[in-house]
């Protein structure tokens, strides 16, 4: 299921941010959402509580780990979507998808996205969607806990070249 690899690859990237000297916030570290019992809308209290605890922690940047799906199952490889109510979004998002071109020679581009989450959060961050689910090979690379470390790696270096440039 999406939300069990999101989580093992928010984890993996989670390991290698620490190696590198990052403090690292997890929205989640098991299968669970943040919404309340009083929540009328129970999507939509568990995003604004990730919100919420975004501003809390002070984060410098946010990552929102997704797997994409289409109805045609030939659609492949890693995108980023931002918001542009923050300007470093863009260039978060740019550095990225740089980074996944490089790294798995994705042909997927940036995309703006106005979706509740990156509406909402003025924190600079993006949704990386790590491939296609809908893609038969592709969902078995990103069920490879080898394949799940290489995102890991290609975020963390996007993420190390997005603060030297922000410096």
């Amino acid at each position: 299921m999406e939300k069990d690899l999101n989580l093992e690859v928010s984890k993996r990237l989670q390991k290698t941010l620490l190696k590198k000297g990052a403090i690292v916030y997890m929205i989640r570290e098991e299968d669970c959402d943040l919404s309340s019992q009083w929540d009328a809308r129970k999507k939509r209290g568990d995003l604004y509580r990730r919100i919420l605890k975004i501003q809390k922690n002070k984060s410098d940047i946010y990552l929102s780990i997704h797997m994409n799906f289409h109805k045609n199952g030939s659609y492949k490889g890693q995108e980023v979507l931002y918001n542009s109510i923050n300007e470093k979004n863009k260039l978060l998002g740019t550095i990225l998808m740089q980074q996944f071109k490089q790294d798995f020679s994705t042909q997927r581009r940036l995309k703006k996205t106005n979706l509740y989450l990156y509406s909402n959060t003025r924190v600079p961050g993006v949704l990386i969607e790590c491939g296609f689910l809908s893609n038969y090979q592709e969902r078995m690379n990103l069920k490879n806990k080898f394949y799940q470390q290489k995102l890991a790696d290609s975020i963390t270096k996007s993420v190390i070249t997005y603060f030297d440039s922000v410096a």
